[in-house]
């Protein structure tokens, strides 16, 4: 245990993320985030042959009387839907799971996004602890509370905000990730650079190479550095009425890709989540270019960073930009006022904008 970082969570909702090499054999961890007799794994079909039965085991160290059932889902963005998450509360239903329950979410951002929004939605509320396994989980999509399902419509557009007890996330899981995903993860690794501090920045640049061959020390490093940038915003803004909407840099653009490419990121030619954000923060920068906010020597140094990582950073072909800005007509950040964006003034220095032409939107998009 010497070498777990913790982060701290404050706010209303105040929780450690607890960040390390086997943290996932650790019961005293999880005996501290568990608090009744029933426990719900939640992971997908690549995850729990790797991990399930390893923390079936913790929990059981940790609570030798804790009722433990497994609901497995098949892997991918296209399944985090209504029906997976009605089967997910059927679970919890079989498993007789009470009002001091837990529901563990081990796997990537889809698993902890719809077992996060289950939990939320069990009678009316119970505890869900985030063990995130992907890169871009640990760094993302595990801290702060966000929870939803896709509708067809569009990305994340039905779910709630609920804190997780607690998050474990133990960085010797990274080493089965595939190399596409650990790309993916950096992404959201590079956005916390691009919104908060361009020495960030400078740092991701001198560690590129280390951190696409996976090197321990300098993933750490990074994901407790991304997390730090992460609960602070949280602790402040726990439902985004403010500075939080800065975390969905390059969002509205990403999400849209996806909505359009029809959420068939993994394992095939469609980006997937990490990817589409990749491509949405160049989006974003050249338009704070376009708009005259921000310098565009700072776009291209941002699209270079995201390169030398292996991530794209130009829309796919056969997307059309009308298309996909009615794609995002639908996001969450759009309000009365029309279509909002999270530009920069320049690297480090990320602002919500809101009534910005379609035309300069489309011009962005079609010169991508």
């Amino acid at each position: 245990m010497s070498t777990m970082r913790t982060v701290k969570v404050d706010g209303e909702a105040r929780y450690d993320i607890c960040i390390g090499p086997g943290l996932l054999d650790e019961a005293g961890l999880f005996a501290h985030a568990l608090r009744g007799k029933h426990a719900l794994i939640v992971s997908d079909e690549h995850v729990a042959p790797l991990y399930a039965e390893r923390v079936e085991a913790t929990l059981r160290k940790a609570r030798p009387a804790l009722k433990i059932e497994r609901f497995v889902l098949p892997p991918g963005e296209q399944e985090k839907t209504l029906a997976r998450f009605c089967q997910c509360l059927d679970a919890l239903a079989t498993l007789g799971a009470t009002r001091d329950a837990a529901v563990v979410a081990l796997g990537g951002g889809v698993v902890g996004d719809l077992a996060g929004f289950a939990a939320a939605c069990w009678m009316r509320g119970v505890d869900v602890v985030q063990v995130p396994t992907t890169l871009l989980a640990m760094v993302d999509s595990s801290v702060g509370g966000k929870t939803a399902v896709d509708l067809p419509a569009g990305k994340n557009l039905v779910g709630a905000f609920h804190p997780p007890r607690a998050v474990i996330a133990d960085t010797t899981t990274l080493r089965t990730l595939p190399p596409r995903e650990l790309r993916a993860g950096l992404a959201e690794v590079v956005k916390y650079g691009a919104i908060f501090e361009a020495d960030f920045l400078t740092w991701l640049e001198a560690n590129a190479a280390s951190l696409l061959s996976g090197q321990d020390a300098v993933l750490a490093e990074a994901i407790a550095r991304s997390c730090h940038y992460k609960a602070e915003v949280v602790s402040r803004d726990p439902y985004e009425h403010g500075e939080r909407a800065l975390l969905n840099f390059g969002h509205t653009f990403g999400h849209a890709i996806e909505a359009e490419q029809g959420y068939s990121g993994a394992g095939s030619d469609a980006l997937n989540h990490g990817e589409a954000v990749a491509v949405g923060m160049v989006l974003a920068a050249r338009l704070s270019a376009a708009l005259g906010r921000a310098p565009a020597t700072d776009a291209e140094r941002l699209a270079h960073l995201l390169q030398r990582l292996g991530l794209p950073t130009t829309v796919p072909d056969g997307l059309e930009p009308d298309a996909l800005l009615s794609r995002m007509r639908l996001d969450k950040k759009a309000d009365a006022g029309g279509l909002r964006f999270i530009l920069w003034d320049r690297a480090g220095q990320a602002k919500v904008v809101s009534g910005v032409p379609d035309e300069q939107v489309l011009a962005v998009l079609r010169a991508c």
